[in-house]
């Protein structure tokens, strides 16, 4: 049988290979190591806005988009998806609330940063337009988290011997063509005389976020090499490390984020697999209480303790402040990336930021992308019949309502590394629907013609 009948003959793994060249899945792979590995801090030098490697990467993924968005012979997916949809709204309500910050006068440091902020947007709405139309098929959208995979587990060595022997590898990873944007360690001694290390992210919130959203994924890659009796050993490895990840950073929102996935998990789970997760956690419990006394009676006063927590305190003592700037440009704000520190006071949560920064739209349009995100993942699980590609829609759906509930807890999309983790899953949860759609489709229709017609 030859490769183009294996194919036809099961469509949700994509078009033929086209002579092993580039596409979609590469573009999003190298965003993804390039996001996790290069430190947050480090942007590239001689241009007039601070972008990092991944900010470049994502732009150019944002141009092919649009390249192979006028061409049949690429291969891109073309026609409705509802995350695609949800991706344009957000877009389009993203570019109004720019138009309307710009229409009138601005200090110019606040336009500096309003067009900066578009620019981001830009780029990583065009990131999660590639993920979404140009990685076809389930081996492609599996080598793009498998990559997401490697490149946490990677990062979270470098937390480790941050935390544990206070080295930093990111201070050997400055290019010429980089530099840093901040001085100082990647780690802050703040919490029952422990280090609250960041990895190679901005902030040790921001590395436990992500290694919750990552967690789901490397268990799932674990579950799944082993029923389908391949080495398995090297998923669990990454999933430990990301697990041990989560708990250098010593972060509140990471376990919250944990919490959350875990009920989205749990409520998809057969028994049999809650019970072995169950296990598994307390096994691992018991070895972080040996390995690193006092950590564990740290995260139980996180919680314990919330009523003399100073980080409580101060996250809600802004309120009153958040509720006049909301009530002077309620529907679209006064412009995105225009309300920042030391200027103006932070709020430590994205929803209050957003209404300040993009009004009631804007924000209305942040939460929905990733509801409808969650809602393609699960309508993917529903959809398909294979308990592999029903068990990666429950942990793509798992993973992206981190975003959501993080949301509370911290201003999310002020840090780029859950930022742009957060996106390239939306578009995921937008390729993984069109893969199991094509499957639904007799064999003729899914190796005909290149524009795809969603139902």
């Amino acid at each position: 049988m030859t490769e183009t009948r294996d194919r036809t003959a099961d469509p949700a793994l994509g078009p033929p290979d086209r002579d092993g060249r580039a596409d979609g899945a590469t573009v999003a792979a190298v965003f993804a190591f390039v996001l996790l590995v290069v430190p947050a801090r480090l942007v590239l030098k001689y241009l007039p806005l601070s972008l990092t490697p991944a900010n470049v990467v994502s732009l150019v993924a944002a141009l092919l988009w649009l390249c192979a968005q006028l061409t049949l012979a690429l291969g891109a997916a073309k026609g409705r998806n509802p995350v695609r949809t949800a991706l344009f709204a957000y877009f389009t309500a993203m570019l109004a609330t720019y138009g309307f910050a710009t229409a009138g006068p601005m200090e110019s440091d606040e336009l500096n940063l309003a067009d900066h902020s578009f620019v981001l947007v830009v780029a990583i709405v065009g990131l999660a337009l590639t993920v979404c139309d140009g990685v076809r098929g389930l081996r492609r959208l599996d080598f793009v988290l498998k990559t997401l995979v490697v490149a946490g587990a990677v990062i979270a060595v470098i937390g480790a011997l941050q935390f544990l022997f206070s080295i930093d590898l990111t201070r050997f990873m400055e290019l010429p063509i980089l530099r840093y944007t901040t001085e100082g360690d990647a780690f802050v001694l703040e919490r029952a005389d422990l280090r609250r290390v960041a990895a190679t992210t901005g902030h040790p919130i921001e590395f436990g976020v992500t290694c919750a959203m990552l967690l789901p994924l490397a268990v799932h890659y674990g579950v799944r090499a082993r029923a389908l009796r391949e080495p398995s050993l090297r998923w669990w490895a990454c999933a430990l490390l990301i697990g041990c990840g989560l708990m250098f950073s010593v972060s509140r929102s990471a376990m919250l984020s944990l919490a959350v996935v875990g009920v989205v998990l749990f409520a998809g789970w057969p028994v049999r697999r809650r019970l072995q997760a169950l296990v598994a956690a307390a096994g691992f419990l018991v070895a972080v209480r040996i390995a690193v006394p006092g950590l564990l009676g740290t995260f139980v006063g996180l919680f314990t303790d919330l009523g003399n927590d100073e980080s409580i305190q101060y996250r809600t003592h802004d309120y009153a402040v958040a509720a006049q700037q909301i009530s002077r440009h309620f529907w679209l704000g006064r412009g995105l990336g225009t309300w920042y520190a030391p200027k103006h006071q932070i709020f430590d949560n994205q929803y209050i930021l957003s209404m300040v920064e993009t009004g009631l739209i804007g924000t209305a349009a942040f939460a929905g992308l990733f509801l409808v995100a969650c809602y393609a993942a699960l309508r993917s699980r529903f959809l398909s019949a294979d308990p592999v590609t029903r068990d990666l829609g429950l942990t793509v759906a798992a993973c992206l309502v981190v975003p959501l509930a993080g949301s509370f807890t911290f201003d999310l999309l002020s840090f780029h590394t859950v930022t742009g983790i957060s996106f390239l899953l939306v578009g995921a949860a937008g390729a993984l629907l069109r893969a199991v759609r094509a499957d639904q489709l007799a064999p003729s229709q899914a190796s005909g013609p290149t524009i795809e017609v969603t139902r």
